[in-house]
């Protein structure tokens, strides 16, 4: 992934740390800076490790790659189907933890979709909670569980259902049947 880097410096060259035989020897002080030259990259990585860890520092072609070792949605990226922005991206690499522990939840799907299309959806659920003094109550919500997102983009592309689709599928509640509408943005231009 990592290339040479054009007249980057050793922080500690090697020729430096020989023993004094070698040290006045122009052809191993030549040699060692030949060194230097190919591993100055391996340490300036390894020097600056933590920043690769770090999805708003890393490089994009790295912050990709730990988006798949957290499962974060990063396929549309790397497809270049439309999908997430570098900025979304790199806060969908960075909540990847968050979306795993609000997985199956209202919030969580959510924000999946928003990480993903960048637009917040309408989600609408057939449960509900209510508290009543007296026993044997109405209950609340329909007797049948049913999930349906939908979200609202100003220009819908045909495989936006189907991306929809899966992410609602891999983020709902296991129980759940569910559908998605991808609909056209109806907004009026303000004048």
């Amino acid at each position: 992934m990592r290339g040479s880097v054009d007249g980057l410096g050793s922080a500690q060259p090697l020729g430096l740390m020989l023993p004094a035989v070698f040290a006045d020897d122009h052809l191993v002080q030549q040699f060692t800076g030949g060194l230097d030259e190919v591993l100055a990259p391996f340490t300036n990585v390894l020097d600056c490790l933590h920043a690769y860890f770090d999805p708003a520092l890393a490089p994009l072609d790295f912050t990709t790659w730990l988006g798949s070792w957290v499962g974060a949605e990063t396929e549309s990226a790397v497809e270049g189907r439309g999908g997430p922005t570098e900025a979304r991206l790199r806060e969908a690499v960075a909540v990847a933890a968050t979306l795993h522990r609000l997985r199956g939840t209202r919030r969580g799907l959510a924000t999946a979709v928003r990480l993903v299309f960048g637009v917040e959806p309408e989600i609408t659920e057939s449960g509900a909670a209510r508290w009543d003094a007296r026993p044997l109550g109405q209950v609340p919500g329909d007797r049948r569980p049913h999930l349906n997102v939908t979200i609202r983009l100003a220009e819908p592309d045909p495989g936006a259902e189907s991306r929809l689709d899966e992410l609602v599928a891999a983020a709902r509640p296991a129980h759940m049947p569910y559908s998605v509408t991808v609909t056209a943005d109806e907004r009026t231009p303000r004048k």
